[in-house]
């Protein structure tokens, strides 16, 4: 039960909210409620306080702003002195999100976020399959960003596969692409004169040139898309088909996945779908690729990677 205080703070918690909008710091402390009550259950106001840095009593208003909406399933535990949830409860402010908190753990895998600044200040044991570390250098980062920006030109020292030395290039980026593994730069290329994706690990010795002559939306590869038509692999068993169903939410045994032109030999290598799925048994080759006759048609196209 919600005890008296509690539905005092409730009642001047309805005035406030009737007269005016929250702050973005008070909507952060009452979205943090609702993810913690329904990802781990429970919230008190030492959570608040230390998540947010705020005091006891402004953690108890918080508290007490977000019971006055309402909530189903949420109880007051004396004895744990905290408001749990009970398998009834959903969140009130955003449906739950679960690739946001898986996002999180990845990011805390690659150091790239703190334990402290995460959606509930906890996480669970983990670990994930190690990647080699591609390093990028910032002030090539730097050039990219500032061409994307200002649609300037760029000289850059690039090494190419196919080339034992390194070159001087010119190019016009216009943006960033991530293949699963490594960040390009999509950009027109001067010496072949189209556009074509260059690793950032590559790079060196960047200098900014003038306005760049290339549109971006001439990127025709960029701005265009196919669809990757995916569904369980023919060999395996029933019961394995519906379990990789599931697992790639394959509604009615297959389903469609929007990917740029200029993306999809990545995308396709991702999915090990870049060979004949005879090459590998049906137990590791999950997926094959319904339309692969249209996308081979594609893939025909000159090939695009620096």
């Amino acid at each position: 039960m919600v005890n008296k205080t509690t539905r005092t703070l409730a009642r001047e918690s309805r005035g406030r909210d009737a007269a005016d909008t929250l702050r973005w710091s008070v909507e952060r402390r009452l979205a943090f409620i609702d993810d913690r009550l329904f990802w781990l259950g429970e919230v008190n106001r030492t959570d608040l306080v230390e998540r947010f840095g705020v005091s006891l009593g402004q953690a108890s208003a918080d508290i007490a702003r977000y019971l006055a909406r309402g909530p189903k399933g949420v109880s007051y535990d004396k004895s744990a002195k905290c408001y749990v949830a009970d398998a009834s409860f959903r969140p009130l402010l955003a449906p739950p999100d679960a690739a946001r908190f898986l996002s999180e753990l990845r990011l805390l895998d690659a150091g790239l976020l703190p334990l402290e600044d995460t959606l509930l200040r906890w996480v669970p044991p983990f670990d994930a399959a190690p990647l080699p570390q591609r390093k990028v250098d910032p002030l090539v980062l730097r050039a990219v960003l500032a061409c994307i920006r200002n649609a300037l030109t760029l000289e850059i020292v690039y090494q190419s596969m196919n080339r034992a030395e390194p070159t001087r290039r010119l190019i016009e980026p216009h943006a960033l692409t991530y293949d699963g593994f490594r960040w390009h730069a999509r950009a027109f290329d001067h010496d072949q004169g189209d556009f074509r994706d260059f690793v950032l690990g590559r790079m060196s010795k960047p200098r900014l040139h003038g306005p760049a002559r290339s549109k971006a939306t001439s990127d025709e590869a960029w701005r265009s898309f196919v669809d990757l038509e995916i569904a369980p692999h023919p060999g395996l068993t029933q019961a394995q088909a519906k379990a990789i169903a599931l697992d790639y939410g394959l509604g009615k045994g297959k389903a469609a996945i929007k990917v740029r032109r200029a993306l999809l030999f990545y995308a396709l290598r991702r999915l090990g779908l870049d060979v004949d799925p005879n090459v590998r048994p049906p137990r590791e080759q999950h997926i094959v690729l319904v339309n692969r006759s249209e996308i081979d048609a594609w893939l025909a196209a000159p090939a695009d990677d620096a």
